[in-house]
This record gives C-alpha cells, structure tokens and sequence, in this order.
C-alpha cells in the first residue's frame, strides 16, 4: 500500500542560525513521502536564503512570504496550501528523529481517524537546561508514555506543539488554526481534547526542542502567564464547569486572583478558600477568602486549584482522594 502523503507546517523568523539544521532533519527522513512548507514571517536575517538554497535541491520543499503576520497566520496560509492526507507541525529551530514521520504515521494508519499521533521530545541547548524545562519535559513524556495527556491538560499545554499528527481532516473539524487565541499550541490542544481525539500513547523519542535565550515562547507577550490563564478558564467553562455545583477556586497567589477576577467580572458565583492564615478572614475584590476545610461543608463542589506548589498540590490531591473527589470531574489543577 502506498504510503500517505504528509504536509509539515514550519512558519520561521529570523532562524538563520537553527533552520538548515531543521530542513535537514527533515530531508534524512525515512519516511519519504512528504511535503514541507516553509513560510517566511518577515525575516530579516539569511533565513529565506538558506530556505530557498534546501528547496532548489528537493522538489518536496516549498518556501513562501506569509501573505499576514504571526505565526497563527503563518500556519493558517500554510495549512491552506497542503496536499497532504497527514498534517504535522515542525519548529523551525527544532531537530526531528530520522523516524519521527515514519512511526507517527504508521500510528496514524493503524488507529484511524480521531486519533491524535504522539512522540516523546527532548530539549537541547548549549547553555544547558533550566530545572523548569527538565520538569516540563518529564511531565510531558509522563503523560504521552500512557496517552493520557488530557488527563491534566489544565496544568500546562500537554501536548508539545511540534510533536504531533492527525488527518487533515481532523484538523480542519476542529478549526484547525482558525481562532486568534495565544497560545496557540494550548488552545489546539484544547480543541483536540473538545472533540475527544484520542491521544495514541508512545514511547520513541520523535522530536529534539532547542532552547535558547530569543526562543518566542521565552520572549513573546502572547507567552505570558495571562495568556494561559484565559485559555484554561475559557475551555473549563465551556467543557468542564458544572453550574450544579458549587464553584470553589483554590489558592490566593497570582493564579487564583486572576482567576477569581475573571469570574467576577463573569458574575459567576463561587467560594474562595486558601490554607494562608494570614488571607483567611479578608476580603478580596469583595470576596471573602475562607479556610480549606469551607470545602467539606459544600453539597457538590468543583474546585479550580491555582497552587503551583508540587508539594502542595500531592497534599491537596491526596485530601481530595481521602473525600472521594475525582481529578477532571470534581477537581481541575491550574497550578
């Protein structure tokens, strides 16, 4: 049987540095049947030059200039020109594993349509990692091992952005890169989880992510804490928010009064708990900030948990465990 054809979307700006090395992984794939293409973001640097050097030496790759800006628009325009039965996302400033098509499009034939095709991914940088990526990239791989990435997608995005594959099809059904909403890769993955695509578990490490200090999701705005904050509570309210219960947000740092904000500013009602002595007992935005135990007296609760803290967050699982409260039904975890 022939082999289906994947479409890879690269958007690049100013990654004259990293990309031949990108292009490069790609050519060495030994799945062959595939098509690359490379949109310029308006760079400034040598990026379109070594594109368009790779390109003249193989017919699979094309380079065009985004006909807007950003990379959602980058994505979007690239989408638009895809041949491909298989879409897949590559970082422009990444490295793939000669397998990385290979497996993951087999993955693709073999459970169908539906199904989101997963890899493990591990960061590089000359610098050397920070604790924080190491931490991110063990949770993440954790979660793709057993394809239960969903499972706590309220934490963090859960699915790497350059590490997956689904039909085309798929992705146009759920918009694909329609919505305008940063991060982009977060409100997908989103998407991914509202129209119960299944995550096929793996355990190959598909996909190499370089970190450097101009890296987009260290320096650009759209990156900020904020920014995950709306997606997180957009899609709660959306797919998980239970208007029969009683709402309980958890936490009073930065989170939980962002948190609380956005649901005041919603008029949606809901208790306010922390285990800080000092908060207990005060009002904030109005709102009376009442100790932890507040929880059991509650007929029904569903809390939002805004505590970063991991210790923290093992104790206050296991009291919901103790009191028979589900993860992703009676409990979400933003920290």
């Amino acid at each position: 049987m022939k082999s289906r054809k994947v479409s890879i979307l690269t958007p690049f700006k100013n990654t004259d540095q990293f990309i031949e090395d990108c292009i490069q992984s790609v050519i060495n794939q030994s799945y062959t049947n595939w098509e690359l293409i490379l949109v310029n973001d308006h760079s400034t640097d040598n990026s379109v030059a070594v594109c368009k050097r790779l390109a003249s030496r193989d017919k699979r790759i094309q380079v065009v200039n985004n006909i807007g800006n950003g990379i959602i628009e980058a994505l979007r325009y690239a989408l638009s020109l895809s041949t491909g039965d298989f879409i897949t996302r590559m970082d422009s400033d990444d490295i793939m594993h000669q397998e990385k098509l290979n497996f993951m499009a087999n993955d693709l034939e073999k459970h169908g349509k539906g199904h989101v095709a997963l890899g493990l991914v591990k960061y590089f940088s000359e610098a050397g990692i920070s604790d924080g990526y190491d931490r991110y990239e063990k949770w993440l791989n954790k979660l793709t091992e057993a394809g239960s990435n969903y499972s706590e997608i309220y934490k963090e995005c859960s699915i790497a952005s350059p590490c997956w594959m689904l039909y085309k099809s798929d992705l146009l059904a759920c918009d694909a890169f329609n919505p305008n909403d940063y991060p982009e890769d977060y409100d997908l993955t989103f998407r991914f989880y509202k129209h119960q695509f299944k995550c096929i578990a793996s355990r190959n490490l598909l996909h190499y992510w370089r970190d450097y200090p101009t890296r987009t999701s260290r320096t650009h705005e759209h990156y900020a804490q904020n920014y995950f904050l709306d997606i997180k509570l957009k899609y709660f309210l959306e797919l998980d928010y239970q208007q029969s219960k009683n709402l309980v947000v958890w936490g009073a740092g930065f989170k939980g009064k962002t948190i609380a904000k956005k649901l005041i500013d919603r008029s949606i009602p809901f208790n306010w708990i922390c285990d800080n002595p000092k908060k207990i007992g005060k009002s904030i935005y109005g709102q009376e900030m009442l100790p932890f135990q507040h929880l059991e007296q509650l007929e029904n609760p569903q809390s939002i948990v805004t505590v970063a803290n991991e210790q923290a967050q093992q104790e206050i699982t296991a009291y919901m465990n103790k009191h028979h409260m589900k993860p992703m039904v009676d409990y979400f975890m933003f920290g």
